[in-house]
């Protein structure tokens, strides 16, 4: 009851950072932020006063009211898109900001991805690597193993790469069921993130965090 109702910090959710082709579909437009206009908003956000904030930082306020900065934000970024690497993470150290990074880590040294050598980059600079499971199926139909698989085999991952603890997670297409939740939580996860659609479960609220996508429109 105190984390629910504590006030959430706005957490923002980005995918690809490219300009769009010619004829871009409508509902990819949804999905991809142009770099102009990606850094427009960056530059907004420092321009309004507003500070970064880790996961473990909004996980300190809502479990024992720590301290958070006047204007707190997260900027999150799914799936280790490559251009969030050569895009984002430059422009992230423009505005003194840190980010957190959900992998699919099926991906990971893919064409188009980032590298591991890029996501060390990313975490020995401060930014936070988080999970966004093995290879992105809908944790709406996991049964024991996929928990193994996509929650467990997918942290350990990125622990291997980074050298530190993966604490923190986001649902692919940003939904969840209940069954999810504990499972998470034995995996050794503190938090999850979903999208702000849908409602906050009570009983663990830790791991139906809010989220929202930022649109490319």
């Amino acid at each position: 009851a105190t984390i629910m109702q504590r006030k959430q910090v706005p957490v923002l959710c980005y995918h690809d950072l490219k300009n769009w082709r010619p004829n871009e579909r409508q509902s990819m437009k949804e999905y991809i932020v142009p770099v102009a206009a990606f850094k427009e908003q960056m530059q907004s956000l420092k321009d309004s006063g507003y500070q970064t904030i880790t996961p473990d930082d909004y996980y300190n306020y809502l479990t024992r009211g720590a301290t958070l900065p006047a204007k707190p934000i997260i900027l999150s970024f799914d799936d280790g898109d490559l251009e969030q690497f050569t895009v984002g993470y430059p422009e992230l150290k423009k505005h003194g900001f840190k980010g957190v990074f959900f992998i699919m880590t099926i991906a990971t040294g893919k064409k188009n991805y980032m590298s591991s050598e890029m996501l060390k980059e990313l975490s020995d600079n401060g930014h936070v690597i988080g999970s966004h499971t093995w290879d992105h199926h809908n944790v709406k139909g996991y049964t024991t193993e996929d928990y193994n698989v996509q929650f467990a085999g997918s942290k350990q991952k990125l622990e291997s790469i980074t050298g530190k603890p993966v604490e923190h997670f986001a649902y692919p297409f940003g939904v969840w069921n209940e069954a999810a939740l504990p499972a998470l939580q034995e995996r050794g996860y503190k938090s999850a993130l979903q999208l702000s659609a849908s409602k906050r479960d009570s009983t663990l609220p830790l791991y139906t965090l809010r989220r929202m996508i930022v649109p490319g429109t």
